[in-house]
């Protein structure tokens, strides 16, 4: 199944001059639903995985299910102050300021390997600040998967700490 063909490009989405690409076919086709977890699953079929980190929030459309698939704990990646226990916390940098990640402080043990995985990589900042809070937790990133690549973005550059797989790329 060719991906691209089911992901849907959406011009001047969120505002003018911005190609947006939805990805929100896939989960709506069973069959390419089906497909794209496979795909995943099969990405990372060689690395060790411990616990799968999940970004908020189409990353939690992927990462369940993988998780279930792989046997592994979820660790849902949230924006500051929505996790109820006590949290780490990991500020980045956005293009127009800066956002605040934050994961349960006991979801990840240290020694730990752990998938991080979202539904597209842009420029990486947002995969980098995770691979920071799973080191803050004296765990390992095993890798970074991703749905969707936009290349021309080089946001892999910043994910140097482990091996980055994507379905689809686009320039």
């Amino acid at each position: 199944m060719d991906l691209k063909q089911v992901i849907v490009d959406i011009p001047d989405f969120p505002q003018p001059g911005i190609l947006f690409r939805d990805i929100t076919p896939i989960t709506e086709d069973p069959h390419a639903f089906a497909f794209t977890l496979d795909e995943l699953a099969s990405r990372i079929a060689a690395i060790p995985v411990d616990r799968v980190a999940a970004i908020e929030s189409r990353g939690f459309v992927f990462g369940g299910p993988l998780a279930l698939r792989l046997d592994r704990g979820l660790v849902l990646v949230r924006k500051a102050g929505k996790l109820p226990r006590a949290t780490r916390a990991e500020r980045y940098d956005l293009e127009y300021g800066t956002a605040t990640l934050e994961i349960h402080r006991d979801s990840i043990a240290a020694g730990q390997r752990v998938l991080v995985i979202d539904d597209l990589l842009a420029t990486g900042g947002t995969a980098a600040a995770v691979g920071r809070l799973v080191r803050q937790c004296g765990a390992a990133v095993s890798a970074y998967l991703f749905v969707v690549e936009l290349d021309g973005l080089a946001g892999r550059r910043q994910l140097q700490d482990a091996p980055v797989f994507s379905l689809v790329h686009y320039a």
